[in-house]
């Protein structure tokens, strides 16, 4: 939906009826900017599920990383499958840029390097990802455009909070520092991050697009981030069954909070990011007096940096 759209949830029905009349005379917005408004509330749903704050908190285990390793490359194989189909489709054109941005090869090797030179025969693609491979590959065949958002919605996301998610990972796994097991989260063909996506957005911004056509994108980029959530609650499911020790690497245990939810690093996150720097800097000092509280501030700051970006892009 578009911002004005979503403003409306938050005025009386006499207002918001109002405000909609003068909607349809309002002029287009970007299509970048239609995108980040209305994703916004999803985005923000997404980076609250479980897995997700229990892998900002560095409380992923290894035998997790690897499935959710998996989903993704199944999710990229398709993607980029369908992309390089629509290549010269001209309302996704502009948008191709598979040396700097195709990472179902670098998710090949993570696996390898995870699972061994027979991999492929190791793994399987779940239902959740199945599920939004399938949305994938439909996207392709039948309305092409489409795919602008699920490309919005994977290489954006990944060139923002992925990064944060990289290092996490690098962390609380142990994995070598040359980085193997983590080429997924590797732009090599990107020299400045914050550069591509500004290229990418006016790429976007540059489309010839009607209104509907926008707003079908950004409820196609809406259907993404649910897809995501259900393979990350499946994930979620699926850790319930390994029993393999977690690896905190000098993070607290989710118990170690106490309840308080103010002790969580994530949750600092999220304050500092919505303009709560004065509590950030309060939990910041706090953190620096716990044994392990160099370990935890470098995690917490990469957490925060990574959630303004992701929030921003």
């Amino acid at each position: 939906m578009s911002v004005e759209k979503m403003e409306t949830t938050s005025m009386s029905n006499g207002a918001a009826n109002a405000y909609e009349e003068k909607e349809n005379t309002l002029s287009p917005e970007d299509l970048s900017e239609m995108l980040a408004a209305g994703t916004k509330e999803v985005h923000e749903k997404a980076e609250n599920t479980q897995f997700v704050k229990d892998f900002l908190r560095g409380r992923i285990r290894k035998e997790l990383f690897k499935l959710g390793a998996v989903a993704l490359y199944h999710t990229y194989t398709a993607m980029e499958e369908e992309i390089e189909r629509n290549k010269d489709h001209p309302q996704f054109a502009p948008l191709y840029f598979p040396t700097e941005l195709n990472r179902h090869e670098s998710l090949a090797r993570d696996l390898e390097y995870f699972y061994g030179p027979e991999w492929k025969s190791q793994v399987s693609c779940s239902e959740a990802t199945q599920r939004y491979v399938d949305r994938i590959h439909q996207v392709g065949r039948e309305d092409p455009v489409l795919l602008v958002a699920h490309a919005y919605t994977r290489y954006m996301g990944d060139l923002s909070g992925g990064q944060v998610l990289k290092k996490v990972a690098q962390r609380a796994l142990k994995l070598p520092p040359t980085g193997e097991g983590l080429e997924f989260y590797q732009f090599d063909g990107i020299h400045s991050a914050k550069a591509f996506k500004q290229l990418y957005r006016s790429r976007m911004n540059e489309l010839e697009l009607d209104v509907d056509t926008k707003k079908r994108l950004v409820d196609e980029a809406v259907k993404a981030f649910h897809f995501n959530m259900e393979v990350f609650d499946e994930l979620e499911e699926m850790g319930k069954t390994i029993q393999e020790d977690v690896l905190d690497a000098g993070m607290p245990v989710h118990g170690a909070t106490g309840g308080d939810i103010s002790k969580c690093p994530y949750y600092a996150a999220q304050m500092a990011a919505s303009g709560g720097t004065a509590y950030a800097c309060q939990l910041a000092m706090a953190v620096l007096r716990h044994p392990t509280g160099q370990v935890l501030v470098a995690t917490w700051f990469a957490a925060l940096a990574g959630l303004v970006a992701w929030y921003l892009m």
